[in-house]
This record gives C-alpha cells, structure tokens and sequence, in this order.
C-alpha cells in the first residue's frame, strides 16, 4: 500500500500528536483526580506511571504506526498475526465509542465558551444554567455543530487539515493556558492552593487507591493506548526518531496538565470558601460539578469589574473547547482510518464516521445517564487496549521489536533492553490490576454489580465487552482480509 501523506516535519507531528493527548482529562478531570487523591501526594505517582505506563505505550504506538501504515486492526493483525486481528478492532471499538460522546463534551464547551463570551453565563446561577442547557435540545445542537466541524478538518486530509488545524490550536491553546496561569498565581492566597498542589502527606503516598487512580490518569490524559498516536504515527516521515517523539509528547502533556492544576488550585483556594477541596474534588453528573457549575461560580468573583470577569471565563472556555477539538480530531481520523483500510475513499469514509458519531452520540447528549455509562464502559475499555498492544509485541518478540523497529532506520536515540521488561511485564501486570481495581470496586458500591442496566457498575462493562468482543472475534478474519487484502 502506497503512503499518500505524511507529516511536512517533526514539529508539525509533535504538536498534532501534542493534540490528541491535552483533552479535557487534562484541564477538568486531573484537578478533580488529584483533589480526591491528596493533592501533592498523587503527583508522586502520577510521574512514576508516565514513566512506567504512558511512555513505554507511546512508543510502541508511534513504532506500530510507522511501521506497518496501517491503522490499529492492520497494524495488529501485521504484528501479532492475523488471528489477533480482533485486538486492533476492539481499539477501534475503545476509541469510536469514546468519540461519539466525546463529541458532546467537545460540544457543551463550545455552547460555554459562547455563553461567557457574551456575557450570558456569568449572569445566571450556575447550577440553573446547566440544568437548563443540560436538558434542552441545545446539547444536541451543539453536538452536531463540533462534529461538523471536525469532520471539515479531518476531510481536508493530514497536510491541509489536521496539521493546518493543530499548528494553529495547540500554541493557541498553550498561550491561553499561560495568560490564565498569570492571572491564578497573582490572585491573593494563591499560594494556599499551590502549597496543596505540591505538598506531599505520607498518608496518602501510602494509600494504594492513589497509585491506582494515578495509573488511571495517565492513561486518560496522556492518550496511550487508545490507537489514536498509532494512527497519527501512520503518517509518520520514514527518518523520525520514535523515542524522543514519545518522550516530547509524554513531559509535554504532562506539563498540561500541571499548568491547569496551577490554575484551578490557586484561583479555587483564592476565591472560595473553607470547603474548596469538598467543591473541587465533587464528582457531580458525568463529573461536570466542576467545570460546567463550580468555576463559572468562580470567574464571577475573580474582579471587581465583570468585563474582566468575562474576559477570564471566555479564554477558559476557549482553551477548554480547543482542548477538546484536537483530541476529538484525532478520534475521527482513528475511525476515519480504519474505514480507508477497508479501500474506502477518505470523502465516503468521514461521510460514514460523522452520521455513525452524531446518530451514537445523541443518547448521551439527550441523558446524562447514558453519557455516565459510556464514559464509564469505555473509559475502563482503555486499559484493554493498552493490554492488548502489550500483547501484541510480546508475540512479535519484545526484544526483535525494539531492535529492529522502535531503533530502525530514523532513530537516533537507542531504546535499551530496560524496554523489553517494561512491555513484557510491568504493562501487562499494571493493565491487570487496575481493571481489576476497578471491576470489585463496582462491586462494593453496588449491590446488584451484575445488573447491566446499572450506569456504572462491573456488569454494564462486561455486557457491553462482550457484546463486542464477541462479534469481532466471530468476523476476525472477514475484518482482517478486508483490511490486508485490498
């Protein structure tokens, strides 16, 4: 198969990549993660698994992709073997099934970004705002109009869409992130919320729910093994330095990540009341109490003079649905990918990916409900698939992957043996066990844990595993052929 396009150079692929791992994970779930998690003592961990988890997983993303140029259900089936071929496609699942609700995430940020801009949102008690936007037809609306939009970019191709997009995005992004960072440390007690933010307690570097939630994290914001850089990296120029791409875009993302968690510390511990951490760390419906309720609370006390208030709710709203728009770009093109792998032109294939995401996504924009189940279902789904790119190499050989492919031709930086063990072994045990955190946690939180009607629980998750695991090891080598044999 002839590769069409590629990234114009390693900035250009950096930054996209840059895109598809700064999401909202970054900006609203890690500041709750962490506040529930005790502050600086999650930082610990948190480190020690983008080391541990998200690099090694992003190098062997950016490995596949190059190497085989196809996307997940190609680049496993090349590298584990054809019979395995279903592990790329449950990926494909993972990530599509994220997408069509992510899209309304993407969606109910740009209605906010809208509303601070004209002066709507700072107006309103908070909490009314969202239960009237939350169950009108707006969210639907807005839906739409984020899919719309991204499948604009995603049909214009890599060079003239995605690239074009991300080269713009992305500093946007960070420079916004900068002005707010500014803005959050100058504000009086700032230092309250950053003295929580990086001061460390024994008793919760001890807990082992914090190393645990901290795995989580990293595998949420950082977007290893979601098959999203895998795909990126199809586009790959052929002399590119695998390791210290993965290393920019690991530190990179993280780096976000403690920007934003500046940000909503100081200005929390600045302008609210004694019960921050209890405000910040609430989880809320679909984990909205605190972007969507709590901070638009917050900006309406940042100054004494509203314009200035507006201006700050705006630009976090912007970086906020900025943030969502490079990450749910990179979901389309994952599906978008898998659709040309089957021979489809990339005009009929985003066709097909933006009606399949806007019709599966209503559910969630319509019920909050739904919403919470998918993001549970699939969200624990990423560490499957994590395990099964792990996988995938141990049945390659570790050892011949890393030499002959992660340190081939375009690799400057020599990845050692250290590697082979960290793939091998660590991915795999930490994939284990952290879906099995999760799957007896839902046990002990809900009594009927088998009850697939239940949003969040352990038998809702396997239901719907199943259901899907079922049909694409059924149909494996009808999927494989179709994507191998064109």
């Amino acid at each position: 198969m002839k590769q069409a396009e590629y990234f114009s150079s390693r900035w250009t692929l950096i930054i996209s990549t840059i895109g598809i791992a700064v999401g909202t994970g970054n900006i609203w779930r890690f500041s709750r993660v962490v506040a529930q998690n005790g502050g600086g003592s999650f930082l610990i961990p948190w480190v020690i698994f983008l080391l541990f988890w998200s690099i090694p997983l992003i190098i062997a993303e950016f490995a596949i992709g190059k190497f085989t140029r196809f996307g997940p259900i190609g680049a496993i089936s090349k590298i584990a073997g054809r019979k395995f071929g279903w592990m790329g496609a449950f990926i494909v699942i993972v990530s599509s099934a994220i997408m069509f609700y992510y899209a309304v995430v993407t969606g109910w940020c740009l209605k906010y970004f809208i509303s601070a801009g004209f002066g709507n949102l700072l107006s309103e008690n908070p909490n009314d705002y969202w239960t009237s936007f939350s169950s009108g037809f707006q969210p639907v609306l807005f839906h739409f109009i984020s899919l719309f939009i991204v499948a604009v970019i995603v049909l214009k191709g890599v060079k003239n869409g995605i690239e074009k997009v991300s080269k713009f995005l992305v500093p946007a992004l960070l420079l916004i992130l900068l002005i707010l960072l500014f803005r959050a440390v100058t504000l009086p007690n700032a230092i309250n919320g950053l003295s929580y933010f990086f001061t460390p307690s024994a008793e919760y570097i001890l807990d082992p729910k914090v190393w645990l939630n901290a795995l989580t994290q990293n595998a949420w914001d950082t977007g290893a093994g979601w098959g999203l850089i895998l795909t990126y990296a199809i586009y790959m120029r052929n002399r590119e330095d695998v390791p210290v791409n993965a290393a920019l875009i690991g530190f990179g993302n993280n780096s976000v990540s403690l920007i934003a968690g500046i940000i909503i510390f100081s200005t929390v511990f600045a302008l609210s009341s004694n019960d921050a951490i209890n405000q910040i760390s609430q989880s809320g419906p679909a984990n909205t109490g605190l972007t969507f309720i709590y901070l638009p609370l917050l900006f309406t006390k940042l100054s004494n003079f509203p314009i200035l208030n507006t201006a700050f709710a705006s630009l976090f709203f912007l970086a906020l649905f900025f943030a969502a728009l490079t990450s749910l770009i990179s979901l389309v093109e994952l599906l978008t990918r898998t659709f040309i792998d089957f021979g489809m032109g990339r005009k009929k294939a985003i066709l097909i990916v933006s009606v399949l995401g806007f019709l599966l996504g209503v559910p969630s924009a319509v019920n909050l409900d739904i919403f919470t189940n998918q993001d549970w279902v699939w969200g624990v789904g990423l560490l499957l698939s994590g395990g099964f790119i792990s996988f995938a190499i141990i049945k390659f050989g570790a050892d011949k992957f890393r030499e002959d492919i992660i340190n081939g031709f375009g690799t400057d930086l020599k990845i050692g043996k250290w590697y082979n063990f960290l793939i091998k072994y660590l991915i795999p045990v930490q994939a284990i066990i952290l879906i099995g955190w999760w799957l007896i946690s839902s046990v002990s939180w809900d009594p009927e844990w088998w009850n697939p009607f239940h949003p969040v629980n352990a038998g809702t998750a396997l239901l719907q595993w199943s259901i899907a695991l079922i049909f694409i090891i059924l149909f494996n080598k009808k999927i494989v052929n179709k994507t191998l044999d064109k």
